[in-house]
């Protein structure tokens, strides 16, 4: 009898963050995907956020960054943004943990008798939770490597019940588990010199959880030379082959190209005791997504107008990350470069005429939102890009003021506004449907949300039927507020097209200004960015460019 071939063991890989926040974790977790994903693994990515909201949905992105939305619906970390682009995939909700859904899951087990009366405490209990989610997650993806990210830095209180868990999963799984630190070496710019000491304190704090590093990740302005390799490594108690360089680069999706100067896929494969490469090592799509994006010279610039960029004496672009990136992947795929400038709504409120400066650019998005800060200055630049026929994309929030905007201005409908800002509007044109107003009677806000993606059918001759080339789409949605259906006919009338909607008819997903009226006016409802990736674009964001940049070298004539 032939015997039984055994399931190969998971492997399972943590990245955790030294000396400070910011370092990088993200993206290394996201580069080590992506390089034993191109030598022929499955690869899957988890996010652990030691926060104890149950997930990213109630953040200000003033204080966390943008809310990163999944197919399913979750709301969650940036970084889950970047995972998927890297790693070209949709990822699970399993993909996500936070310290809040690992406590209430434990405290709702509890009050429904799930422990049998027994005394719950952090040890076990809440380190059992965290260890059953990291397996669930690695069960439900069915891949055959996690590379999980650890929130925040050593020595933080509020990870350390994680490090334990990944300590534990260790200690019974000790050919299967790597750990990989990602610390920052700081160059004064007074010495001269590179030091090494905030990174040898990390890690004698993570040794002191009981974990040892196998990997480094040194994060510098520079690169690291021989010498601090080898300091690092005597005094950190590791191979100097295992401290890797990794100096700023031009852009984060340099960082695989860099990590495998230093063999990092190798020696990740050889610590788990793994091939070196399942097939043909293949990542020439990525390198060739990069050399385009640095040889590209041509420009067209684009003001993306928000609201979200004031923190302190400080701008904050993260809130619209996804937004941002999916613009330069549509860029490099023609040819171009985006040349990207933040302008805060704000501005326009507080001086109108200041809107006018929009008129140097090639194109204007405005995008996601909640609430009535920056409105009205964001419905002044649309006045101005539809008038003076500038290209326009509007994001979820920036597609219903585009219509408030179209319906003062156009159906002449004074004062008409979205209920979510002005409650006694006299023509309410975004409105909350009836189905979700008996939801918010209940007290049920979470209910009357549309997370997550939603299919749509595009009507023919559109523009965004002639983008995407197909009827049926899904994307993704994270709003409340919908098109009132009862204005659709007046709108439909004045030119303004709908050309999306659900299967139903019911939700305006997409509407748009014909070609012979404007070069390009376009919002959705939903989230586009969300699916844009580095090596498939998303061609509603290309579209927009193509068109931005065709009135750019058309030299349309604006009105001063």
């Amino acid at each position: 009898m032939a015997p039984v071939s055994q399931k190969p063991r998971h492997k399972y890989i943590f990245v955790i963050g030294g000396v400070m926040s910011g370092v990088g974790k993200g993206i290394t977790t996201s580069s080590i995907g992506k390089i034993l994903q191109s030598r022929g693994f499955s690869v899957s990515a988890l996010k652990v956020d030691p926060y104890l909201n149950v997930d990213a949905g109630t953040m200000n992105p003033t204080e966390h960054g943008e809310v990163f939305v999944l197919k399913s619906g979750l709301e969650c970390d940036q970084d889950m943004g970047n995972y998927e682009r890297f790693l070209g995939k949709d990822l699970t909700n399993e993909s996500y943990i936070t310290s809040g859904m690992v406590y209430k899951s434990v405290i709702d087990r509890e009050r429904n008798l799930g422990y049998r009366g027994k005394c719950v405490e952090a040890i076990p209990h809440i380190r059992d939770e965290i260890l059953r989610r990291i397996e669930r997650s690695a069960e439900v993806n069915g891949s055959e490597i996690s590379v999980i990210e650890i929130g925040g830095t050593v020595g933080d209180y509020q990870n350390i019940m994680f490090i334990d868990a990944a300590r534990v999963l260790a200690l019974t799984n000790p050919d299967d588990v790597l750990f990989v630190m990602v610390s920052y070496l700081p160059v004064p710019s007074k010495l001269g010199e590179m030091k090494t000491k905030p990174t040898q304190n990390a890690i004698r704090q993570l040794n002191s959880y009981g974990v040892q590093p196998d990997i480094i990740i040194a994060r510098s302005t520079v690169g690291l030379d021989k010498k601090r390799k080898e300091k690092i490594a005597i005094s950190c108690n590791i191979r100097a082959d295992r401290v890797i360089s990794a100096p700023d680069v031009e852009s984060i999706y340099d960082v695989p190209l860099n990590f495998e100067k230093d063999d990092i896929g190798g020696i990740i494969l050889d610590e788990l005791k793994m091939p070196l490469h399942r097939g043909k090592t293949d990542i020439v799509s990525w390198k060739r997504f990069v050399e385009k994006s640095r040889s590209t010279k041509d420009t067209v610039r684009i003001a993306v107008v928000g609201k979200y960029f004031d923190t302190g004496d400080f701008m904050l672009s993260d809130a619209y990350i996804s937004v941002i990136e999916a613009l330069k992947f549509s860029a490099y795929h023609l040819g171009k470069k985006p040349e990207i400038q933040w302008v805060n709504a704000l501005d326009y409120e507080k001086n109108p005429r200041a809107v006018k400066e929009l008129l140097k650019y090639d194109g204007i998005i405005i995008p996601g939102g909640f609430g009535d800060r920056g409105v009205e200055g964001k419905i002044r630049a649309i006045t101005l890009v539809r008038e003076q026929k500038i290209p326009y994309l509007g994001l979820c929030y920036g597609m219903q003021l585009a219509v408030v905007e179209y319906a003062r201005n156009v159906l002449g409908l004074k004062d008409a506004h979205t209920t979510e800002v002005n409650t006694d509007t006299p023509h309410p044109v975004i409105d909350i449907l009836p189905e979700q107003k008996a939801l918010l009677a209940r007290g049920d806000y979470g209910g009357t949300m549309r997370l997550g993606g939603y299919l749509a059918i595009l009507k023919r001759g559109s523009i965004a039927r002639n983008a995407y080339g197909k009827e049926l789409i899904e994307e993704r949605h994270r709003h409340r507020y919908e098109v009132n259906p009862e204005y659709i006919t007046e709108f439909t009338k004045r030119d303004m097209l709908f050309s999306g909607a659900s299967p139903d008819g019911k939700l305006m997903e997409i509407a748009e200004l014909p070609t012979r009226i404007h070069p390009f006016f376009l919002g959705t409802q939903f989230h586009p960015e969300f699916q844009a990736r580095p090596l498939s674009p998303h061609p509603l964001f290309s579209a927009f460019l193509e068109a931005a940049y065709s009135v750019r070298k058309g030299g349309n004539k604006r009105k001063k």
